[in-house]
């Protein structure tokens, strides 16, 4: 009569356990969506800004125009990554950041544009979404962290496929970001 009942605890214990360690993947994974969707709020701004940042800069450089299709074309195709893809939207961000950098680089060959009123308007928004992302990334990072070292964790590591554990990717910089833009005059 007691092994029964050894058993039949054992099993509840480990039921009940195994529901807590579902549940805290289930919100580690909802905390790193809502953090994402932090930035994606973020990013969309920054999307709708990019085409009044271009067009202000054509008329200025207008022979730069390779710099700046390669601006639109990291814009585009960060637009069109999945929404529900985190890995690769981050992927995607990372260019378009990096392509970004190449406009403001440009501003500094031309003291009109840099002195150009709505180039500085359009800047200093674009600083102040820039601003935003990062305490979204650093949020988002931070979720990120958790979900994984709890998804690689004991024991919850030995039931992390059977509950679809996420794996997400941290949102880091380039290594290429971390280099001066050059930027030459053909």
């Amino acid at each position: 009569m007691v092994t029964p009942l050894i058993i039949i605890g054992i099993v509840l214990l480990l039921g009940v356990i195994l529901v807590g360690i579902f549940n805290r993947f289930v919100k580690n994974k909802n905390t790193v969506k809502d953090a994402w969707s932090n930035i994606d709020v973020a990013l969309k701004r920054r999307y709708d800004l990019i085409p009044n940042l271009v067009e202000t800069v054509k008329g200025y450089a207008s022979h730069e125009k390779d710099t700046l299709e390669a601006v639109i074309q990291a814009r585009n195709a960060a637009m069109a990554v999945p929404s529900d893809d985190i890995n690769k939207q981050i992927q995607a961000e990372n260019q378009l950041q990096k392509t970004l950098r190449s406009i403001f680089a440009l501003s500094e060959a031309y003291p009109d544009l840099k002195a150009n009123t709505n180039f500085l308007q359009l800047q200093d928004k674009l600083n102040e979404i820039e601003e935003n992302l990062e305490r979204s990334r650093r949020y988002y990072n931070g979720t990120v962290r958790e979900n994984n070292t709890y998804g690689e964790s004991f024991p919850a590591v030995l039931v992390a496929g059977m509950f679809n554990y996420q794996h997400f990717d941290y949102f880091e910089a380039e290594p290429e970001s971390r280099e001066n833009v050059k930027v030459s005059f053909n």
